[in-house]
């Protein structure tokens, strides 16, 4: 067995042959039965995969049953924002992923639908199988758990957790890391004596302050993409889009402005004109559009798979909510990113904080 290699992923590179050790933690049963799942009761923490490098975790798969023994599934729809996944790598003193699982796996408000990208997707039925392909390396061991913060039911897990083992870790491999944020609501403006037009195009930012933050780390690596999940709290018969927040990458404490300054929140995502579609390409989708006049539930992704975006000390990750922060909606994100360790320590906000709002 060699080290991580130099070899891509492509389908041009797949005949370059390569020397690793291939391994699967799994939820099989253990006594030759059929019963190929954990029982995780609310409170409870269970040990997924602990592993032993070097290696590199190439792909997870999982999928949750609600256990409808005695009480209705309705009851805690919200079962994803309950359940969170957490990964440990090395001798970190803190996890480097806490994210509620379904926020992980690409899509937010505790919803589930089929998508595709190329690190993340929901696969059927009805997006329920989730699928993760970043590639996490690591040197020394590398352990994942499932937290369970369900209030009254026991779920019913299934997981794939595959693996590579080498002989030789590379120091110039970055450490996969995940964090999750809410603002709820952002803080926005009263609309006052303003026209629509008024409150949702103009005012000036000029400093970057008050925007959203999807990701503020510190040391040495690349980020790699977002998932934002917005609900719109505007109530109005007037145009209600959402969307007008440029995005501004701060790098390296650079002054302003950022050499990374977008403009507008579908633009980033790489979509145009206030889109009420639903749309999943490899690096950018749109999984849930929201309803007329762009109400409600939305969720968008974009993957810096072939552009991301390097650090050297710090980086900021920005996005205002509505031109000049005026907007006042619900928003959360999941952030991925690689960096070296040890990584700024991070928490996730206690479950109350988590629940989707109702439609």
């Amino acid at each position: 067995m060699s080290g991580y290699g130099t070899f891509g992923s492509s389908l041009r590179d797949l005949p370059r042959l390569r020397r690793a050790r291939r391994g699967r933690a799994s939820s099989w049963d253990r006594s030759g039965g059929n019963t190929d799942n954990l029982r995780i009761e609310p409170g409870q923490t269970r040990l997924l995969a602990d592993l032993t490098g070097p290696g590199a975790i190439t792909h997870i798969w999982c999928t949750v049953a609600l256990d409808h023994v005695g009480r209705p599934a309705e009851l805690e729809g919200d079962y994803l924002r309950r359940l969170v996944l957490k990964i440990t790598w090395d001798d970190s003193p803190h996890p480097n992923v806490l994210v509620p699982l379904g926020d992980f796996f690409g899509m937010g408000h505790a919803r589930t639908g089929n998508f595709a990208s190329a690190p993340l997707q929901m696969s059927p039925q009805d997006g329920k199988g989730f699928n993760c392909w970043f590639a996490m390396p690591f040197a020394d061991r590398a352990r994942i758990e499932l937290i369970s913060e369900m209030g009254v039911k026991p779920v019913t897990f299934y997981y794939y957790v595959d693996y590579e083992q080498y002989q030789d870790a590379d120091p110039e491999l970055g450490y996969f890391h995940a964090q999750w944020r809410r603002q709820n609501p952002t803080d926005g403006v009263e609309q006052g004596d303003q026209t629509n037009e008024e409150f949702l195009f103009g005012g000036h930012n000029t400093d970057g302050a008050g925007n959203y933050v999807l990701l503020e780390a510190e040391g040495r690596g690349h980020y790699v993409g977002s998932v934002l999940n917005v609900h719109n709290l505007r109530h109005t018969h007037q145009w209600n889009w959402y969307g007008e927040g440029d995005d501004m990458i701060v790098i390296d404490g650079e002054p302003w402005p950022p050499r990374l300054h977008g403009t507008g929140t579908e633009d980033y995502f790489n979509t145009a004109w206030c889109p009420t579609q639903v749309y999943h390409a490899p690096y950018h989708g749109i999984t849930m559009p929201g309803g007329p006049n762009w109400s409600g539930q939305v969720s968008y992704y974009r993957f810096h798979v072939e552009d991301p975006v390097v650090f050297d000390r710090s980086i900021k990750v920005t996005l205002e909510h509505g031109h000049a922060n005026k907007r006042s909606d619900d928003f959360s994100s999941v952030a991925y990113w690689y960096q070296e360790l040890p990584s700024r320590p991070f928490g996730l906000a206690p479950v109350e904080q988590r629940l989707p709002r109702p439609l």
